[in-house]
């Protein structure tokens, strides 16, 4: 498997790459070990993945590379990772350009433990919780303070970001432009 990796890596870290301290990855949830559920990483990465106590933000500005990889495993662990730091700002920008198949979205989701210190957890308008980079339905007509738009009923908003300090606060784009939703006011799809 390890020779697998260094084949689809080119020896080099998939998230960032460096090509000192390369070891092998496992994304969580596994079954069974294969290079489809590992990634090639150098020691920063990996010490970083492994303790989320020693993040450092800057580090992974590298995901605006590595978000575009070809490699599904690989995609997963940068939407984790962009998730994890979207309090910092620049990663929420990612997000909402990143694209991922439906089905490697639900692996990111399936592993991927939102921080939750505060207790906040947003709910839509049915007591749905929703979680960054679901996709929701606007159930009324909404004006959009500052701007001349109007948030249709119907209007498809994908890949949200939650608001780390209100539960009723979402944020998604409509018509191009980013906006506050209040949860009240979605459905989940």
């Amino acid at each position: 498997m390890e020779q697998d990796l260094r084949d689809r890596s080119g020896d080099s870290c998939e998230l960032c790459g460096d090509k000192n301290g390369l070891a092998s990855y496992v994304v969580p949830p596994v079954d069974i070990a294969s290079a489809e559920n590992h990634i090639f990483v150098c020691e920063t990465c990996f010490e970083q993945l492994e303790n989320p106590d020693k993040v450092d933000p800057n580090h992974w500005r590298c995901l605006n590379d590595s978000m575009w990889s070809t490699v599904p495993v690989v995609k997963v662990v940068a939407w984790r990772m962009l998730n994890q730091l979207r309090g910092e700002g620049w990663p929420a920008d990612l997000l909402d350009m990143m694209y991922m198949e439906e089905g490697e979205l639900a692996c990111a989701k399936e592993g991927f433990v939102a921080s939750d210190i505060d207790g906040i957890i947003h709910k839509d308008s049915n007591g749905v919780t929703l979680q960054a980079g679901d996709s929701v339905t606007i159930i009324k007509d909404l004006d959009v303070k500052g701007s001349s738009i109007t948030a249709k009923r119907g209007t498809a908003v994908r890949n949200i970001r939650l608001d780390p300090d209100n539960a009723e606060h979402i944020e998604g784009k409509v018509d191009g432009q980013q906006i506050v939703i209040l949860t009240k006011f979605t459905k989940k799809l």
